[in-house]
């Protein structure tokens, strides 16, 4: 199983948005995945249509009381994606986990249980840089960082870029930062244009050649907590997270798996 960690500390860039519509199109293609969300605020589990209300249990469970990653997995109606839900319970996970013992590694240990479960486990990360994103940094492989073409794209990724270094330098040399993605494209702004044309140039190959474009159906799915691919399937979104999936497929999965 690879796990990816899909991660920015700036908010508004797409994270939740990438991991539930690249999750659903990971399993239209036939791979098993696992949604962790990792996020308080749960918007990740609700994007993929689960009611937080309706199951006991949750990532903060995992963390926190040590429960099996099996007891509290539910599966999503989509094709292929199983979902650690997140509940609001994970707010107070910060301030335990911070005198705990392997309080970095504790998603980590819980993840390798069902290793022979899943294909991949995508990992969505609340915007912070805290124990819970370190969580999702110890126990990923590959880093997936949305990055928005507006002003001040590439606002705190140089920090996330320390932080990575450090994690990689004591808990996860295996970590790789190679997976950026630009999101909210407008090919019709010349800021648009120049923000990719900038990281492009600034991380070569590790830029996702797919462009995720500015799209008000995109907005609209999580309303209905489905992904876009069951919303709308042939609207620019979908077809963008279509093309996206190929991409994580043929440059990760066909290499780790």
């Amino acid at each position: 199983m690879i796990t990816i960690a899909v991660t920015n500390q700036k908010g508004g860039v797409g994270k939740t948005t990438c991991c539930v519509n690249l999750s659903a199109e990971l399993g239209r293609l036939g791979h098993r995945v696992l949604v962790v969300d990792t996020d308080p605020q749960g918007n990740c589990s609700s994007g993929l249509g689960h009611d937080r209300e309706s199951s006991p249990k949750s990532l903060y469970d995992i963390l926190i009381d040590g429960s099996e990653i099996q007891d509290v997995v539910v599966e999503t109606p989509w094709e292929g994606v199983s979902l650690v839900p997140a509940n609001i319970n994970l707010a107070g996970a910060e301030v335990e986990l911070s005198s705990a013992i392997s309080r970095e590694s504790r998603l980590k240990g819980s993840l390798s249980t069902v290793e022979d479960l899943y294909d991949i486990a995508i990992v969505d990360c609340p915007p912070s840089l805290g124990l819970l994103t370190v969580n999702a940094l110890v126990a990923a492989k590959r880093l997936l960082i949305p990055i928005q073409c507006e002003y001040y794209a590439l606002e705190g990724v140089g920090q996330l870029a320390r932080t990575v270094d450090l994690v990689r330098q004591y808990l996860n040399p295996n970590l790789n930062m190679d997976g950026i993605v630009l999101t909210m494209f407008d090919s019709r702004t010349r800021l648009a244009n120049d923000v990719v044309a900038e990281v492009r140039e600034g991380f070569g190959e590790a830029a996702f050649d797919t462009l995720i474009p500015r799209n008000v159906t995109l907005s609209e799915a999580p309303s209905y907590g489905k992904p876009i691919s069951y919303y709308q399937e042939n609207c620019k979104g979908a077809l963008a997270y279509r093309e996206l999936a190929r991409e994580v497929e043929g440059r990760w999965l066909r290499e780790d798996l």
